[in-house]
């Protein structure tokens, strides 16, 4: 099992983004004494994605720069759902930026592609790489 993470330097947006415009919901969210984020897990289907705080006074996050920092996102994260289209229709209605159309794709099935307010990219589509596909 491969776990995506990642770091935000507004943990709080991030969570209602990610939550609200792109329908992930909240598995374990680890916070301070002061109600901080400092370790969030959400879920899709069977998928876990993790993100942090920006802290780049820590050991692992001084290895760590925001899609801003590098110019431009240097992964993305897929996410593999069953209704492409009403996804895709949360997200639009929601103002998530579009940066891929929804359309069909060479190697099956049909995906999306999404800025979110921090850079990081996420395509969802329906296409699943470990099905047999013939």
């Amino acid at each position: 099992m491969i776990i995506p993470a990642t770091r935000y330097r507004d943990p709080e947006a991030a969570l209602a983004f990610l939550t609200g415009a792109l329908g992930f919901r909240e598995h374990a969210v680890y916070r301070d004494a002061d109600g901080t984020i400092l370790h969030a897990q959400l879920a899709m289907g069977d998928g876990i994605f993790m993100f942090g705080p920006e802290d780049r006074a820590t050991p692992f996050g001084r290895h760590m720069v925001s899609p801003g920092q590098a110019g431009g996102e240097t992964t993305s994260t897929y996410v593999v759902v069953g209704n492409v289209a009403g996804h895709h229709a949360r997200a639009a209605a929601a103002g998530a930026e579009i940066i891929l159309p929804l359309e069909e794709q060479p190697y099956g099935g049909q995906s999306y592609s999404v800025r979110d307010p921090e850079g990081h990219l996420f395509t969802f589509g329906d296409y699943h790489p470990s099905a047999d596909h013939g």
